[in-house]
């Protein structure tokens, strides 16, 4: 099976345009046409979906508390987590000196090829498809969700 249905499959979404997810893996020291433009699209839609998916679950939380919940489901971190567990160093595209250097494996990498692969289930199929992806990535997260672990940040906690 080759490595984009590998991937595809895993994701469980099949790009109508392969050559959108091709993008989306692409790190910008591997060529012009890369995933930066995809990223930027697929955080907004990361941003919209998990805002709205706060705003049903927690009626009354303050806007605050899902600032702080947002902010903590789509971080850097989260966004590695979900990556590490799709293997997505696996299948990204890197320029010479990031592969030598392990590109493969920084979160940084990872959680932008992610965003750019959310950007890109949008451009392909729209909100609601890539909505869908996103549910369905962020599943366990979601579910183990509470108010009450929202934390503030330190700045906020030094605050009386």
């Amino acid at each position: 099976m080759p490595a984009a249905d590998r991937l595809q499959k895993q994701l469980g979404f099949r790009f109508r345009d392969p050559d959108l997810l091709q993008q989306a893996l692409t790190h910008r020291s591997a060529g012009k046409t890369n995933n930066e433009r995809l990223e930027f699209v697929g955080d907004a839609v990361l941003g919209m979906v998990i805002a709205e998916q706060l705003y049903q679950r927690f009626p009354r939380a303050s806007e605050g508390q899902m600032s702080r919940l947002r902010a903590s489901l789509v971080k850097r971190e989260a966004l590695a987590g979900i990556a590490h567990a799709l293997s997505l160093g696996d299948y990204l595209i890197l320029g010479e000196g990031e592969q030598r250097s392990g590109g493969h494996s920084r979160d940084s990498i990872l959680a932008d090829a992610v965003e750019a692969i959310l950007g890109a289930s949008y451009q392909d199929q729209g909100f609601a498809a890539s909505q869908a992806l996103i549910l369905r990535l962020w599943a366990e997260s979601l579910a183990g969700l509470k108010l009450e672990q929202e934390q503030k940040d330190p700045k906020t906690r030094l605050q009386p």
